[in-house]
């Protein structure tokens, strides 16, 4: 990562010199070197990451601050340190959990969770809600590419494909009886939504019957008991997949409906999730977001546990996968330049249906009078495109009994983890619990007069900006935009960072989500006292 970051002056020439199409990383951005042609390619990962550099030709380049433009001049705009603070923890969320199980607290002590957009509009989503039917809760992160309303579908329906699949067949019962009487459902999940978090009303009813035909073939199965947790999670990520493949093909005469259908089945998302009930961790992962464990070892030693792996051209695993589900003769397509079929990053992804469809199934839908251009749907083939489908919303789903050395569990979207390895993070996250343990003053055994406090203060301000957070997410944020190629953070890159221009913005970063999920130690202890 360059420690010192070059800006764009935005002329209208250079405005015009590439078409930069919502979705960045992974979504098909078209290079125009004239009027009169383009191509279509994707980013392998951003200009200015540690990974990797992009050539930016078409812009000058200077060092300086943010510069805008208007048709008559130039004027720069430099954030404070507080407007800073201000634009990282604007989508902070943090929870403590109080209720009890069983008479013991819960496995989960609190979380926290922030958000930082590269894209306009942002295209993570991110998911936290209690299955009632386990009394577990639900971790979920969700990497939109293409735009934002695949993630978005997701992040609201995926949950309660889980819960459904964990019923037994008499709760099952209940929920279709309810139904069928038209009386009210009984609950499922009780949400931790942030003030803003938006739902499609609208098209609820759409979903609440894709779901009641799910448990409706639950019941068929007729289990006494349910799916198991690694089944609940394996399966309803695929059948909310199909759904969403199988909404857009089904006639709707509600023109917003049918619309956003489109919208959901051309874009993508990759998704983590994690379900914790006790002792009892389970992680299902489809792409390139990821779940680790902070460990602290008996002599006082941390350490990182991954508990997901990168679906990526990088995982020798998926490149196995790929070529054993398709023909020998294309080994060497399947995969071209480290992208599925030569334009996507993750080899695991919900929607995408141009990468699932037969080519004659993709041209029947769209020839339906979708205004695909208004829709911001992108129409391609990618070249030997021949024994579809090429990507999977299968997870792989890890289970991992929790100790009472297992501190802490970080889940999110590739955009902190293209800049920032397992380690920094879990080093990051315990330097932030000592800095908060620090910045709690025992005034019961020292005199609360005013030097001390002054001192307090000075030793605080002394340690830097990043030290005022009170939320480990924004701080992994800060330090995974703001930090040099020697791992160092630097307040002026910071600051040149989240001053981009929104059209620049993910030419120089990702959207980054991130939840951070503390465990409460003694209650995992009592679970193993208590046998």
């Amino acid at each position: 990562m360059p420690s010192t970051l070059p800006f764009w002056i935005l002329k209208n020439s250079a405005r015009s010199g590439i078409a930069a199409l919502q979705g960045g990383k992974r979504l098909y951005s078209r290079w125009a070197s004239n009027g009169n042609e383009a191509r279509w390619r994707l980013f392998s990962h951003l200009p200015g990451t540690r990974k990797s550099s992009v050539p930016c030709s078409g812009f000058a380049l200077q060092k300086a601050s943010r510069h805008t433009s208007t048709e008559e001049d130039d004027f720069q705009l430099q954030l404070s340190p507080q407007q800073v603070n201000e634009v990282l923890r604007a989508g902070e969320s943090a929870h403590k959990i109080l209720d009890l199980v069983s008479g013991v607290p819960n496995s989960v002590l609190r979380f926290e969770s922030n958000q930082l957009a590269a894209n306009s509009p942002v295209e993570d989503r991110r998911g936290i809600a209690t299955c009632l039917q386990t009394n577990g809760l639900m971790f979920g992160i969700f990497d939109g590419h293409g735009g934002h309303a695949c993630a978005q579908a997701v992040s609201e329906r995926l949950f309660y494909y889980v819960a459904v699949s964990l019923m037994s067949q008499q709760t099952l019962e209940r929920m279709e009886g309810a139904v069928e009487s038209m009386k009210p459902l009984l609950p499922i999940l009780h949400w931790l939504k942030r003030p803003g978090d938006s739902i499609y009303k609208d098209v609820t009813s759409v979903h609440l019957d894709h779901l009641r035909v799910y448990w409706q073939e639950l019941l068929d199965l007729h289990m006494e008991m349910g799916l198991n947790i690694k089944e609940a999670l394996t399966h309803s990520f695929q059948r909310l997949d199909s759904d969403i493949s199988l909404e857009v093909q089904a006639p709707l005469e509600d023109e917003m409906t049918r619309n956003l259908s489109l919208q959901v089945a051309f874009s993508g998302a990759t998704a983590c999730m994690a379900h914790v009930d006790g002792v009892h961790l389970h992680v299902a992962n489809a792409g390139d977001c990821r779940a680790i464990l902070g460990v602290q070892e008996d002599n006082g030693m941390w350490s990182c546990l991954p508990l997901t792996s990168d679906h990526n051209a990088w995982n020798p695993a998926e490149l196995s996968r790929l070529k054993r589900e398709h023909p020998e003769s294309e080994d060497r397509t399947v995969i071209v330049d480290h992208r599925l079929l030569g334009v996507l990053m993750p080899c695991r992804a919900f929607g995408d249906v141009q990468l699932k469809w037969s080519k004659e199934l993709q041209h029947s839908v769209l020839e339906r009078g979708f205004d695909t251009e208004a829709l911001n749907i992108y129409q391609f083939t990618p070249p030997h495109y021949y024994t579809p489908p090429y990507l999977t919303a299968k997870p792989e789903v890890t289970y991992h009994r929790l100790r009472p050395q297992d501190k802490f569990l970080v889940l999110a979207s590739d955009g902190l983890w293209d800049v920032l390895g397992n380690e920094e993070v879990v080093r990051l996250v315990v330097e932030h619990l000592a800095e908060a343990g620090r910045h709690k003053p025992d005034l019961a055994q020292r005199p609360a007069n005013l030097g001390l406090m002054q001192s307090l203060l000075l030793q605080r301000k002394a340690q830097g900006l990043h030290a005022a957070d009170q939320n480990v997410a924004t701080r992994l944020i800060r330090h995974a935009i703001g930090t040099n190629e020697y791992g160092e953070m630097e307040p002026e890159r910071l600051t040149a960072m989240l001053t981009l221009p929104e059209d620049l913005a993910r030419m120089y970063r990702d959207d980054i989500t991130v939840t951070v999920v503390y465990f409460n130690s003694d209650s995992i202890d009592a679970y193993y006292r208590g046998g």
